[in-house]
């Protein structure tokens, strides 16, 4: 039945899903100019141009705001710079804000250091479905060869997958297979109440599925889950996951590990929430922002 309904689900594909629509990446950002100057130069040169970029800045310094500044007054896509006051680590806060400022019918949620490919937004238009989010992953770069990228502005997102392996063999990168497109099917829709491993650093979504749930909960503050939890919400909702793999990589910059002092807290109540299938609505969400 699983196999039948994705056949179906294929067939009417074309109706459902975005055509020509306009589509909100939403990237987000803290003081990491170096790494979202990568993002932001990917992004540039995407062959699908029906995008705006919303920057949810977590609060950076001066330098990265500049930076953004830079972007904007270029004019290439649309590039408008949402900040708030640092006050820790609020993604969840600055994601939704910036959510609420957006203008497409679906969002794309991206890390300002992950740089992406040329086909990053063509081809997730082209997995957009209504009733699903789509589960992008990612490719790690070694700490070494990530600072090498940015100190010799390395395009890396325009190489061939020749590059990649050269690189892998070398251990500069965690692992070949994101790099790879394959036509999978019906094998995308195997997993629909699949919550794991769907990283807020590379997901797409409708915007009217995100508002339905009231977007990222606020409630979890400090590093941990809070993707998870937005992602079981959506499944609670009845929106099934399309898988991404083999279609819309990532490539990842290392960065240090954020403080995760409040992952305990977080865990916690994302496993309250898991089986609690009428739990659907974040308790503070986007809707404090909607105008």
């Amino acid at each position: 039945m699983i196999i039948k309904e994705a056949f179906q689900r294929q067939l009417h594909s074309i109706s459902d899903s975005l055509k020509k629509g306009y589509i909100s990446l939403i990237v987000s950002t803290y003081n990491r100019p170096d790494a979202l100057e990568k993002c932001l130069n990917s992004l540039l040169q995407q062959t699908d141009k029906g995008f705006e970029i919303l920057v949810a800045d977590d609060g950076s310094s001066v330098e990265t705001q500049s930076l953004i500044y830079e972007y904007i007054v270029k004019g290439i896509v649309s590039i408008v710079h949402i900040h708030q006051a640092d006050n820790g680590f609020q993604l969840s806060k600055i994601r939704n804000k910036a959510v609420a400022k957006s203008k497409g019918d679906y969002l794309i949620f991206l890390d300002g250091d992950c740089i992406v490919r040329p086909d990053f937004v063509a081809k997730h238009r082209r997995l957009s479905l209504n009733g699903y989010f789509v589960a992008g992953n990612r490719m790690l770069l070694s700490q070494a060869f990530t600072k090498y990228v940015i100190i010799n502005k390395i395009p890396i997102h325009l190489e061939k997958n020749i590059y990649f392996i050269k690189l892998r063999l070398v251990n500069k990168i965690n692992r070949l297979s994101p790099i790879f497109s394959l036509p999978l099917g019906f094998l995308r829709y195997l997993q629909p109440r699949n919550w794991r491993k769907a990283v807020g650093c590379n997901t797409g979504m409708w915007k009217k599925d995100f508002i339905t749930i009231n977007g990222y909960d606020e409630l979890f503050e400090g590093w941990g889950y809070e993707d998870s939890d937005l992602i079981i919400r959506l499944i609670h909702a009845g929106i099934k996951r399309k898988e991404g793999r083999f279609a819309v990589p990532v490539l990842h910059l290392w960065h240090s590990q954020n403080d995760k002092s409040n992952q305990d807290v977080n865990y916690q109540r994302l496993t309250e929430r898991l089986d609690d299938l009428g739990f659907i609505e974040a308790k503070k969400g986007v809707s404090q922002y909607l105008e």
